[in-house]
């Protein structure tokens, strides 16, 4: 695939599937336990921003938490497919990030409701350009980070994930069909916290890629 071609699997995704408290150490941090089967929610396509965008913090919310995880690019229908050939379905992999407007998760998940108007939001899904699976050789060993305003936030290496990306690919695409550029968010290492209109995030794989996004406030609808 060429890297027109990989561009373009962002636009042909029919979803982004992510993977909660896939680190032992953010599991801790939340409070909760370490899961025994992949906690999975979806996030719209919609919610993609490109490098360099802003992040909209949506009223009446003063902050979102950043989460930093390495995202898994579908390179072809998948369904049902084995561990063991569970890689040859990955056209590559990029830095994205899952923002979270933590209260609304918060409150969600004591009433025993769904995370969506938590995760799903416009420009909640930060990303970054496809690296090609063959600049990524080892995806079990790579240093994932994230800075505000130049602080660092967020460090952890994939080696630490619960649920490793075969077994992603095979549990997920035993419960829904995988097609061509959708997404897996693997989950986030320790470190989330808040971030507010002004700041800046960078955020990267360590020796492989960069990412720089701006928070604002998303701007009041016009009325009509």
């Amino acid at each position: 695939m060429g890297s027109m071609a990989l561009q373009k699997l962002f636009s042909a995704g029919t979803k982004i599937v992510a993977v909660g408290r896939n680190y032992v150490a953010h599991a801790k941090e939340l409070g909760n336990a370490v899961p025994k089967e992949p906690v999975l929610f979806l996030k719209p396509t919609s919610s993609y921003l490109g490098v360099g965008g802003t992040i909209e913090i949506p009223h009446p919310l003063e902050s979102l938490h950043h989460e930093v995880e390495l995202a898994v690019v579908i390179g072809k229908k998948a369904r049902d497919v084995p561990e063991a050939s569970a890689m040859d379905y990955v056209a590559g992999y990029a830095l994205a990030l899952d923002m979270t407007a933590r209260e609304i998760q918060t409150s969600a998940k004591s009433a025993g409701l769904p995370w969506t108007v938590a995760k799903g939001q416009d420009t909640f899904t930060p990303i970054g350009s496809v690296l090609p699976k063959e600049s990524v050789p080892d995806p079990d060993n790579l240093e994932l980070w994230l800075k505000v305003d130049g602080e660092m936030r967020q460090k952890g290496s994939t080696k630490d994930m619960i649920f490793k990306i075969p077994f992603l690919i095979s549990h997920i695409s035993s419960i829904m069909t995988l097609l061509e550029g959708d997404v897996i968010l693997t989950g986030t290492p320790p470190g989330v916290g808040p971030v507010k209109a002004g700041q800046k995030i960078t955020a990267g794989i360590t020796d492989l890629v960069e990412v720089y996004f701006s928070v604002g406030k998303r701007p009041k609808p016009k009325s009509s």
